[in-house]
């Protein structure tokens, strides 16, 4: 595992790295130049890329080939979405699976403390059968009403009174006892069929997952060399352009010029989040060597002290959110309509994030994806 930035030196020497990625991406994105693309104010770049890039200096070559590499982008990029979209399911799913267990295993304890209760009571009860077989079964009354002197009759009937209380009392503990037992079975038995049907909920997630990188994968390996690097490129030309709309937007003014300072816990989870840069995109990883792009963002605010929700869908429910235009460094930008992915803003219009498989953990433009909101933990 990386050492993390926090352990390498002063605060200077950790936002080397960071600032170097930062400025070379601003500086590409400036050079592309400001489309605006839609109506001002709009807070996200257009998802679909450019299908044939005008030729300039920062642009690739565009040799024949290249509208069919359009056509295997998009192909490929669907079925990552669409892959990591299920794995936000599978860890919804793990984490109700984790619920569940905690509860039968709640229910569990309360089923013995029940039981105990039970068999105390029936004890006592017991107790009470074997005295009244010694005295002949006669009821309390009838053994008075034959005593022979009046004191002991009197003094008897408070006696008898408060026994067949205590009796009565008996008698309901032990029916309520068991009507207890009764709820805690029922309780038990919806709570399996619940972790029954999580984790095959869970399984299909995964089965769906692994289908949909197996398709990419192998979409992907049809593909020359030379024609996987024209479309590393060509994605990063489009990424650069979406970046470059975006800044120009209502929404994102500014926010390239505010750089990338932070301070307190934040700044802890930023430093956090640039450590792992060259890190690989491992679904349903957590690290420390490889991560998801929403477990990337849970171990760095776990590092600055807060738990925050495992998933992207789970991170954009239940955080604060914030406008686009004050966000601020260690706020999460969530992307796309279905919330599946995360990255950490870092400041000066940047993210770090982790973006699927067969990448790793890099800085990227905030824009350069459609942004559905920022949350601040």
């Amino acid at each position: 595992m990386r050492t993390r930035a926090s352990e390498r030196g002063p605060r200077e020497g950790r936002g080397g790295k960071l600032r170097l990625a930062l400025a070379t991406a601003l500086v590409c994105a400036v050079s592309v130049g400001a489309v605006v693309l839609g109506s001002p104010g709009v807070a996200h770049a257009d998802p679909t890329p450019p299908r044939n890039p005008a030729p300039g200096p920062s642009s690739p070559p565009s040799p024949g080939p290249s509208r069919d590499l359009e056509g295997v982008h998009r192909e490929v990029e669907t079925l990552y979405r669409k892959a990591e979209a299920a794995t936000d399911a599978y860890n919804a799913a793990s984490e109700q699976q984790r619920l569940q267990e905690k509860s039968i295993a709640e229910i569990a304890g309360q089923v013995r403390t029940a039981q105990e209760r039970l068999d105390r009571l029936r004890g006592q009860a017991g107790a009470l059968a074997r005295a009244q077989y010694r005295n002949g079964g006669l009821p309390p009354h009838t053994e008075l009403f034959f005593s022979g002197a009046p004191d002991t009759f009197l003094n008897g009937v408070t006696l008898a009174r408060k026994g067949e209380q205590a009796t009565h009392d008996l008698l309901a503990a032990l029916t309520a006892t068991r009507a207890e037992l009764d709820g805690y079975a029922k309780a038990a038995d919806e709570r399996w069929k619940t972790l029954a049907g999580d984790r095959r909920k869970k399984e299909d997630a995964k089965k769906e997952i692994e289908a949909k990188l197996e398709a990419a994968k192998k979409l992907e390996a049809q593909l020359e060399e030379k024609e996987r690097e024209r479309l590393r490129q060509l994605e990063e030309e489009w990424a650069r352009q979406a970046q470059a709309s975006w800044l120009a937007t209502d929404a994102a003014k500014g926010l390239a010029g505010r750089g990338s300072a932070a301070t307190g816990d934040a700044g802890r989870a930023v430093d956090f989040a640039t450590a792992q840069l060259g890190k690989n995109y491992v679904w349903g990883a957590e690290g420390p060597d490889t991560f998801d792009c929403s477990g990337l963002t849970l171990k760095a605010w776990a590092a600055a002290g807060h738990a925050i929700p495992r998933t992207s869908q789970e991170q954009w429910r239940q955080l604060p959110k914030v406008d686009v235009k004050d966000m601020r460094p260690g706020d999460l930008v969530i992307y796309f309509s279905d919330a599946s992915h995360v990255g950490m803003y870092v400041g000066g219009g940047s993210i770090v994030h982790a973006p699927r498989p067969g990448r790793q953990v890099t800085v990227a433009g905030a824009g350069s994806m459609p942004i559905l909101g920022v949350v601040r933990p």
